[in-house]
């Protein structure tokens, strides 16, 4: 299965790339699956995308948590959140 990750803000600086196709494995995952592909990776990214960093997701564009299912060619946003004023 494979799925297209974006980056914004922060992140896309930490981690040098604005978007990439993931391949996971089987037919259906959860968002989850990919957090943890990534924070596979080391650092930056462990740190960025670890349980007490402040990141969003969504799925598709419309906002998600960790448990949203992701289905082939869904399109998964991760971003800093953000403040208005």
């Amino acid at each position: 299965m494979k799925v297209k990750v974006l980056y914004f803000a922060r992140l896309r600086e930490k981690f040098g790339v604005e978007s990439e196709v993931l391949d996971l494995p089987g037919e259906h995952a959860y968002a989850a699956a990919i957090v943890d592909m990534l924070r596979k990776r080391g650092d930056p990214w462990a740190k960025e995308l670890g349980l007490d960093a402040g990141y969003r997701m969504a799925v598709n564009q419309t906002l998600a948590g960790l448990v949203t299912p992701v289905q082939d060619g869904d399109e998964v946003a991760i971003f800093p959140p953000v403040t208005g004023g």
